[in-house]
């Protein structure tokens, strides 16, 4: 895809108007392209900024008196007993667009300094997501064996990986692999739920917290914790009622955990 097609496609990406296929090219381009990652973030904050009620601003009486006064009065049908009042909304509506355009760049920039990195870091899970769904992308080991993919990572990162055989749940542990995400190197593990595929990412951290978090983000469910200071990451297709089982379970002390 070149920068040209995938600027056409970027509103309708911010919307998760797409189809998986188109979905997965932009995700693919704006890894690579960083002019075209920056312009989905300032759209992404710009569509953000938008939606705030501050925006709202009542016309002046006295505007609104012109506004009135400068509509002739043949607008009017003789026959109808109320006057038109599509010119004078039309009229309004103008109003407001460009008062609002010449306070874009003072909201702009301020939704700018007060939006964090949490759009950026879902995209950047998501779209390891989607990579990994790629031919020969999913998993650097394949095996159903918690004492197989535990040992796999060995010398391969500085930290021991959580890795748990969910079978009896209903989420059978089917590999995983090295990957990277808010510059990390990171631990994915691959799960599966009937055709779904859940890829459960981790990495330790300096701070702890039990609150799991959970998101949407271009229809793929994320649910995000902390515990023993090692932030995980589940992302699937799946809906957020079975990926929740799926977390929970994960957390389940009493579920074996390959040491």
């Amino acid at each position: 895809m070149m920068c040209h097609d995938a600027r056409l496609l970027l509103h309708a990406y911010l919307d998760d108007e797409l189809d998986a296929a188109q979905s997965v090219a932009m995700t693919r381009h704006m890894q690579a392209c960083a002019d075209c990652t920056a312009h989905y973030a300032d759209f992404a904050q710009l569509r953000q900024a938008m939606t705030q009620g501050s925006l709202y601003r009542r016309a002046p009486d006295a505007l609104r008196a012109q506004w009135t006064a400068a509509m002739p009065a043949a607008a009017a049908p003789a026959s109808s007993p109320r006057p038109r009042r599509a010119p004078i909304a039309l009229a309004m509506a103008a109003g407001f667009a460009a008062a609002l355009l010449f306070a874009t760049p003072l909201w702009f920039y301020a939704s700018r300094q007060q939006a964090g990195g949490a759009d950026t870091g879902l995209s950047e899970v998501v779209s390891s997501h989607i990579r990994s769904l790629q031919q020969q992308h999913l998993m650097d080991v394949v095996s159903t064996d918690q004492h197989t993919v535990k040992p796999w990572f060995d010398g391969k990162l500085d930290f021991a990986p959580r890795v748990k055989d969910l079978a009896g749940a209903g989420y059978p542990l089917v590999g995983g692999r090295l990957d990277a995400l808010e510059g990390h190197s990171v631990a994915a593990l691959v799960y599966k739920h009937g055709l779904h595929i859940i890829n459960l990412y981790q990495w330790p951290v300096s701070t702890d917290a039990a609150d799991t978090a959970a998101t949407q983000w271009h229809g793929y469910n994320v649910l995000c914790w902390t515990r023993g200071r090692m932030r995980y990451v589940a992302v699937s297709d799946l809906n957020q009622s079975e990926l929740r089982q799926f977390v929970l379970a994960f957390q389940d002390d009493a579920t074996p955990v390959m040491r």
